[in-house]
């Protein structure tokens, strides 16, 4: 079996769990999360590869982690990630990517991930739920950060925080690379 086809049936597994656990029918967590039905009912067959946009948009919707999402069984306190298991959730043919390094819930969603944007390429996030906030270290080049439509310019070695419930893109103006550590605190659903 292929890590695609893993990573699909956790994805099936933990939405369905985490689903019913929230009392949610699956019009309520299509409706939570502006995607299809149909979709939500693909993804829970494992029958659908979705876009990381729509993983973290149910992810939201259930006050969950991506990693939560992805992730077979809880484990124990301490969990080690090894470098084999960072999951690449988004990437291009440049060379742009996202790896998702590690996540838990405290109290509600938290993850850390590794980001590499090549020169000229960007990637956009629709707002998340309202208390979403995010912090950004930029270990080499420099990001053009769009919040709200206002730029934002974070140098290698410069560091940023910003509320998620807005639009915002991850962008690279640069002749460089830009690489960063991202992480992403999502407040818990009630």
């Amino acid at each position: 079996m292929s890590d695609l086809d893993l990573l699909n049936q956790s994805l099936a597994r933990n939405v369905r769990r985490w689903r019913t656990e929230r009392g949610f029918t699956l019009d309520t967590l299509a409706a939570r999360a502006g995607v299809s039905r149909g979709m939500l009912i693909q993804i829970e067959q494992a029958r659908t590869n979705p876009s990381l946009g729509t993983v973290v948009k149910i992810g939201d919707a259930l006050g969950v982690s991506v990693t939560t999402l992805l992730d077979y069984e809880q484990g124990p306190k301490v969990r080690v990630v090894p470098a084999e298991q960072v999951v690449r959730l988004w990437h291009t043919d440049a060379g742009s990517y996202s790896r998702l390094l590690v996540g838990t819930e405290a109290p509600g969603p938290l993850e850390m991930w590794d980001w590499r944007l090549m020169p000229g390429e960007s990637s956009s996030s629709d707002p998340h739920p309202t208390g979403t906030v995010e912090l950004v270290h930029v270990t080499a080049g420099e990001l053009t950060l769009t919040v709200d439509g206002v730029e934002y310019r974070v140098p290698a070695g410069a560091s940023a925080f910003f509320e998620a419930g807005a639009a915002h893109t991850y962008g690279n103006d640069g002749d460089v690379p830009t690489e960063m550590v991202l992480a992403v605190s999502v407040p818990p659903v009630h």
